[in-house]
Order: C-alpha cells, then sequence, then structure tokens
C-alpha cells in the first residue's frame, strides 16, 4: 500500500497497517462503555479475520488460543483471586470490620482528627485481611462518614480520606491486583507481596501524616468527638476485636512470608480462617454464605472473562507485528531506562481516568514486558510490578470513574455531593503520586525485603 503526502510516496505493508489499526479500534471499543472483555474478543476475531484475508497470518496461527486458554483454566497462581475475594466478602458479610470501625472510632475519636486517623489505621488493617476495596470503602462509607459528618468533620475531608484508605489494599497485600500482575510479569506472587510491604505502609503512613498535618492547621475541619454518653472502652473489648483481624494477617502474610504456604494455598487459608471467625463471632450463617459465594463467583467470572479477550487480543496483536513495533517504539524513546518508565507511567495513569485496574493490568503490562525485560532485566520486573501497583491504585481514586467514589457515592448520606467526593479525593491523589515517586527514584523501597527475605532462606 503506497500513501502519497507532501510530494512523499510511503510504502506501508498490510501488517504495518493491522497493529496500529488494531490499537486504534480497542481504545475506540474501550472509549464505547462496550463490556471489556467483549470488545477485547471482538477486536481480535475482526482483526484475525482481516489478517488471514490479507495473508499476514494462517490460519492455523489461531489454533494456539484453545491451548492458552486451557493454560488460564489450569494456572493455580490465579486460584488466589477467588481464594481472596471470598475472604474479603466473608468479612463484610460476618460484621468483624463494622466491629472494628466502631471501636477504633471510639478510641481515637477524642482526638482532633481522631476519626480520619481511625478510618487510616481500620483501612491498613482491612486491606492486609481483605484486599477488595468494594467491601472496605463501603463498610467505612456507612459507618464512619455519618459518625464524622455528626461530629462536624469537613465533607471533603472525610470522604477524601474514606476513599483513599479503602484503596490501600491494592498494594498492601495480599492484593488481587498483585496476583494478577505477578501473573502478568512472571514474578512469583509471594515475591511481590514481601515486595510491596515497604511501599504499602508508606501510603498508609502518608495518609495519616496528612490528617494529623491539616487537623492541626486547620483544626475546624476535624473536630473531637463527643463522647459523652458513649460507653467505656475496656482493655479485653479492644484485644476482642482486634484478634479475628489479626489472626488473619498472620494466617495469610505469616504463612506466606515465612515459607509455610504459597500465595494460593495462603488464600485458601485465609477464606477458612475468615468463616471459622465469622461462625465463632456468629456471623456466619447459611444465606451469608450463599450471598459471599455469589459475589466471589461473579468477580472472578469477570476478571476470567476480561484475560480470556485479553490473551485473544494479544495473540492476533502478536501475529500481526503489533508486539514489535510497540517493542520498538519504547525503546527508542529518548532516555532509554527514564523514558520507558516515564511514559509507561504516564500512560497508565492516564487510562486510570477510563478504565479500572484489571484492564490496564491485562491490556497494557503485556504491551509493556518485552521492552521491560531489555531495560529493566528480570531482577528488574519485580520493582517494575510494586511500581505499576502504587500507579494503579490512583486508578480507584482519579475522577470521573474512580471506583471507589463511586462506591462511596453509593452509600454517601444525604447533603454530600459528588462534587464533595471528588475534591476530598484530589489531596490523596497528590500524596499517592508522591508516594510513587519515592518507590521510582529508590527502588531499595521494594527490593530491600524480597532480598533479605532470599538470604535468610539462603
Amino acid at each position: 500500500m503506497e500513501i502519497e503526502a507532501l510530494g512523499w510516496v510511503i510504502t506501508l505493508e498490510p501488517g504495518e497497517i493491522l497493529g496500529p489499526g488494531m490499537f486504534l479500534a480497542l481504545v475506540v471499543a474501550l472509549l464505547s462503555g462496550y463490556p471489556v472483555a467483549f470488545g477485547l474478543g471482538g477486536v481480535a476475531v475482526v482483526f484475525a479475520a482481516l489478517a488471514m484475508a490479507l495473508g499476514v497470518i494462517d490460519a492455523s496461527f489461531l489454533a494456539a488460543l484453545p491451548q492458552r486458554i486451557f493454560g488460564i483454566m489450569g494456572n493455580l497462581t490465579l486460584l488466589a483471586i477467588p481464594a481472596f475475594v471470598f475472604m474479603g466478602a466473608m468479612l463484610e458479610q460476618s460484621g468483624i470490620a463494622e466491629r472494628l470501625l466502631e471501636t477504633m472510632g471510639r478510641l481515637m475519636g477524642r482526638l482532633r482528627g481522631g476519626l480520619a486517623l481511625a478510618v487510616v489505621i481500620v483501612g491498613t488493617v482491612l486491606a492486609a485481611t481483605t484486599g477488595v476495596i468494594a467491601a472496605t470503602v463501603t463498610t467505612m462509607g456507612l459507618i464512619s462518614l455519618p459518625a464524622m459528618l455528626r461530629a462536624g468533620y469537613d465533607k471533603s475531608l472525610a470522604t477524601g480520606v474514606i476513599a483513599a484508605s479503602g484503596t490501600l489494599g491494592q498494594i498492601i497485600p495480599p492484593s488481587i491486583v498483585l496476583v494478577v500482575l505477578g501473573d502478568q510479569l512472571g514474578v512469583p506472587v509471594g515475591e511481590l507481596f514481601v515486595g510491596s510491604l515497604i511501599p504499602g505502609l508508606l501510603m498508609s503512613g502518608a495518609f495519616a501524616l496528612y490528617v494529623v498535618v491539616i487537623s492541626a492547621l486547620r483544626p475546624e475541619l476535624a473536630p473531637p468527638l463527643d463522647t459523652t454518653g458513649l460507653p467505656p472502652l475496656t482493655a479485653r473489648g479492644l484485644v476482642n476485636v482486634l484478634a479475628a483481624p489479626l489472626i488473619l494477617i498472620l494466617l495469610v502474610l505469616g504463612s506466606i512470608f515465612f515459607g509455610i504456604a504459597t500465595p494460593t494455598e495462603a488464600g485458601v487459608l485465609g477464606a477458612v480462617g475468615a468463616m471459622a471467625l465469622a461462625a465463632a463471632q456468629g456471623g456466619f450463617s447459611r444465606a451469608a454464605l450463599r450471598q459471599v459465594s455469589d459475589s466471589t463467583v461473579r468477580t472472578t467470572a469477570m476478571v476470567i472473562a476480561i484475560l480470556i479477550g485479553s490473551t485473544a487480543f494479544s495473540l492476533v496483536f502478536r501475529g500481526v507485528g503489533g508486539d514489535v513495533l510497540i517493542s520498538e517504539l519504547l525503546l527508542q524513546l529518548p532516555g532509554g531506562r527514564t523514558g520507558f518508565l516515564a511514559v509507561s507511567m504516564l500512560v497508565i495513569f492516564a487510562l486510570g481516568f477510563f478504565i479500572d485496574f484489571f484492564e490496564i493490568a491485562f491490556i497494557v503490562v503485556p504491551l509493556l514486558l518485552p521492552t521491560a525485560r531489555q531495560l529493566l532485566g528480570p531482577e528488574g520486573l519485580l520493582w517494575l510490578g510494586v511500581v505499576i501497583g502504587a500507579n494503579l491504585q490512583t486508578s480507584f481514586l482519579t475522577p470521573p470513574f474512580g471506583f471507589a467514589l463511586f462506591y462511596l457515592r453509593g452509600v454517601a448520606p444525604e447533603g454530600v455531593s459528588t462534587g464533595d467526593i471528588y475534591r476530598g479525593a484530589l489531596p490523596f491523589i497528590a500524596l499517592q503520586l508522591s508516594v510513587l515517586l519515592l518507590i521510582l527514584f529508590f527502588p531499595q523501597l521494594v527490593t530491600l525485603l524480597p532480598s533479605l527475605a532470599s538470604a535468610a532462606a539462603g
């Protein structure tokens, strides 16, 4: 095919047209609002037919697709996803998260900004036990937001700290997004969990520090809670409430960090442990089990459908030479490794405004992987996985399609507007990006604990 423009004649092979065309078609499909899994698969089918008609690929090339799908079904790493989703949903149904929120609010509410600090602490604990953003944000929005508003908190500060603390499950293990990234990058999920621990705690610490500073500088935004008439909080009551999540943290993360179980096995342990704790506290029933199972099946089916669609897309994209085109483009960026990281992070951050983290992980990460292997080496993929995870965390807070904002909007009381929620999220997006820059400039924040763990094991 020849294109004449301004006296220049450019000759393009069919394969060189199909790659960029396929990418543009995917962008249109994503922006159309059509279900992502079917958009990915539909683009793959259309361009596979075009490629066969033009002689770019042979029909036998597509025989690899069933093998890839069966490979997904047999991937033991992905079994951790339904296990962690089930664990988080069971904790939500059992009321353990509610009791934790109420107790921490009473414990810290007497301090200026204490209720907001309690939300950050509870968000960190729930992130380390469930990693399910929807459950965390919804629970905290139902319980903490009305209490904060009654205490006189600024609406934007109250909604911002709840939405941001709910997203900590993206980076603090056990995190579903880290399971997905580990599978896509070919990095052991256990190492990603260990490597993300310090960045996750840094993120939580940054949120807490912001609450302390803003409460000191503008005390009218976060007044102390009036505890008159509330029953006193005893040490025994505090221990009883904290015991359940601490047991789960030890069961799940402890078994991974000490090499007792793989992340998949630890997820199953956590699911069983969540049922046992729910039964011990009177929150386990046949109806609750049915609802938790239904939620788990729906979430897992959505993830697997997107993964199958992205597998079909990546196979055809590779067949028409699109992966080579993307790789050459990224390798020729000015700045080498720095330019690649800058463009990659900007693309992921920008996509977070419009699509969720599953779609970004399944679509963008495979395109970046060949170049990342060349520029960062195998040892750099662990660090890159945590960096991408921290970047994807912002996708839950960035308007207009931040899912944490949607979850909070759905449970917010009357008088709290969408504008209040969006304004409240902005300072926490800045904090997330600040921690992301720290991880980029100081890779030791990610690699320190995995290197110590491997040295101890050796």
